[in-house]
């Protein structure tokens, strides 16, 4: 009686309605998140915000009164909906349902993309579902947004068998030390996740709970050096800004972590190979990890538009756990590394500082981010030596209007993104960008980087063109992407082959499209992948580059996200 009870009062409470705006826009939002950031660049949305530390709340974007609907072209049809049964709000208690979100996936010939959450790396289809509902009551507020992925995931060429048994070696050196699987299993993939869910407690600008939302850190678009949303989110208790907070010295926004990451269970290959008869696989230790991390962005009041951060994370195996210094080891002066004939660092930590400066006048903005990882503590050694253990990431954004009277605009972005290392005994020595020797799963949950999705030693290179008009959007994007390029050096070194790059050359179509209460999405991609997995057509060196292989892959991204 009393479910029946609840049920029924639950159905009276959504039978009124009421714009509610608390809830976080998510990292990955189709069409709405980047609707906001090209907004900062006319002027048109609140450029106090940073988009430095995502998820975003709506509230600190003060405009408009439904996230959901931000084009002014909208607002006419939001008004209209004034009689949805899917909203309510009084004066302490509000409740919405979340969009319900449909995508899907199709990779011809092998995997290819990341920054798509929950979904793997797979070949063929694979398909991903998302809703919920958010309620708030005074301080609390709840939002419950699971997440459900089916993946074909048939076979496909991996590492070639073409390769000498030294080269599968020295590939297993690499990638026992990180959890990156090139295949996730032998059969379909199904799982569901908790998604873009939390509980918190806010208190004007300050939100402390427990979220599993996939997190962004830092000013770049198709990567970032310490949080992306390549891997599904993962179990965090957070302490952080819903608004960039004021002082007279400017404003602060911020997040403080403290999060649980697991492990995907799968070897670096399939099958696994063998070394004069050993098995190269090393299995990792089945413990979770740890994941401490922090980001403050600042923006000073005498420099409009100019954002400056820092953040940090460090990761330690759940029964290394003891003291104050194993819980919050970003506050701890002493930061140790590994090295040959030093014993077995028991933390994993990167950091970065970083740049974003919007220039409103001009409708653009340029960012910088430059990281460390796993570097001593010494400050000295850091001035003399910073290009040991770096990765960078710059980008520049620029509208240009098109058409004033329809409120349309050219947009175009460029954004380099540099993992490989620089010092050749780093390399031989395994130390790449991701992998750890001491944290054997690397920097990664659930077998995807929680960082830049293209992996340890790649690089990358994007120009996107687009015209752009409220939350729609049609382009073309260019990208160059060199796979793992300190693998490359360190398993080919000594041949000095110079040949056999794993380069990715590209070309994508991109769609967004709203109509009535449906965003669309979709993006056709065309790749070349030349040597891939890092083969010739047959084993030996190509000065002649007559040698050369190439494989093409299509893929494919249809998706639409409804809005109650």
């Amino acid at each position: 009686m009393r479910v029946i009870k609840f049920t029924i009062l639950f159905v009276v409470l959504i039978g009124v309605s009421s714009a509610i705006h608390a809830q976080s826009l998510s990292v990955g939002s189709v069409a709405t998140e980047d609707y906001f950031r090209r907004a900062q660049l006319q002027g048109q949305a609140d450029t106090s915000v940073s988009f430095t530390v995502r998820p975003v709340f709506p509230t600190s974007l003060k405009k408009p009164a439904d996230p959901f609907y931000p084009d002014s072209s909208e607002q006419h049809y939001n008004l209209l909906k004034t009689n949805s049964s899917w909203r309510y709000s009084d004066k302490k208690l509000s409740m919405l349902l979340l969009p319900l979100t449909f995508q899907s996936q199709f990779n011809s010939d092998h995997p290819y993309g990341w920054n798509d959450g929950a979904m793997i790396p797979a070949k063929g289809i694979q398909t991903y579902f998302s809703a919920g509902v958010y309620a708030a009551y005074g301080p609390l507020s709840v939002q419950f947004r699971p997440e459900l992925v089916i993946a074909q995931n048939p076979p496909f060429e991996t590492l070639s068998q073409s390769h000498y048994d030294v080269i599968f070696a020295r590939y297993y050196d690499i990638y026992n030390n990180t959890d990156l699987p090139v295949r996730f299993g032998t059969t379909s993939y199904t799982k569901a996740y908790w998604g873009q869910s939390s509980i918190r407690l806010n208190y004007k600008g300050l939100s402390f709970g427990l979220s599993t939302e996939n997190l962004w850190w830092g000013p770049g678009i198709r990567n970032s050096l310490l949080m992306s949303n390549s891997a599904p989110g993962f179990k965090h208790l957070t302490l952080n800004t819903s608004r960039p907070l004021k002082t007279p010295i400017g404003s602060f926004e911020g997040q403080l972590i403290a999060g649980r990451l697991e492990n995907s269970g799968y070897a670096p290959l399939v099958p696994d190979h063998t070394y004069f008869n050993t098995n190269l696989y090393v299995p990792k230790p089945n413990d979770w990890r740890y994941l401490a991390g922090i980001i403050v962005t600042w923006q000073p009041k005498w420099v409009p538009g100019l954002f400056l951060g820092f953040d940090q994370s460090s990761q330690t195996y759940g029964k290394d756990l003891s003291g104050i210094k194993s819980y919050l080891p970003l506050f701890s002066s002493v930061k140790t590394v590994s090295a040959p004939d030093a014993p077995i660092n028991k933390q994993d930590q990167r950091s970065s500082v970083f740049m974003r400066w919007l220039w409103k006048k001009e409708h653009a903005e340029i960012y910088f981010e430059y990281g460390h990882n796993n570097t001593t503590s010494d400050f000295l050694q850091s001035i003399l030596s910073p290009e040991n253990s770096r990765a960078y990431i710059w980008g520049l954004r620029k509208l240009l209007p098109f058409n004033t009277s329809r409120k349309e605009n050219i947009l175009i972005g460029v954004e380099v993104t540099q993992l490989q290392e620089n010092s050749i005994s780093k390399i031989l020595a395994g130390d790449e960008w991701y992998v750890s020797k001491s944290i054997r799963q690397g920097y990664t949950n659930l077998g995807e980087s929680l960082g830049a999705g293209i992996g340890p030693g790649a690089n990358l290179q994007s120009l996107d063109v687009s015209w752009v008009s409220g939350l729609k959007k049609l382009g073309l994007q260019f990208e160059r992407y060199v796979h793992n390029n300190d693998f490359y050096y360190y398993a080919f070194s000594d041949s000095q082959d110079y040949t056999r790059h794993w380069v990715d050359m590209s070309m994508a179509f991109n769609g967004e499209w709203n109509y009535k209460n449906l965003i669309f999405n979709t993006k056709i991609q065309a790749i070349k992948s030349f040597d891939y997995q890092w083969a010739l057509k047959k084993p030996g060196n190509d000065i002649t580059f007559q040698n050369q292989t190439s494989r093409f892959n299509l893929q494919v991204q249809l998706g639409a996200s409804y809005r109650f």
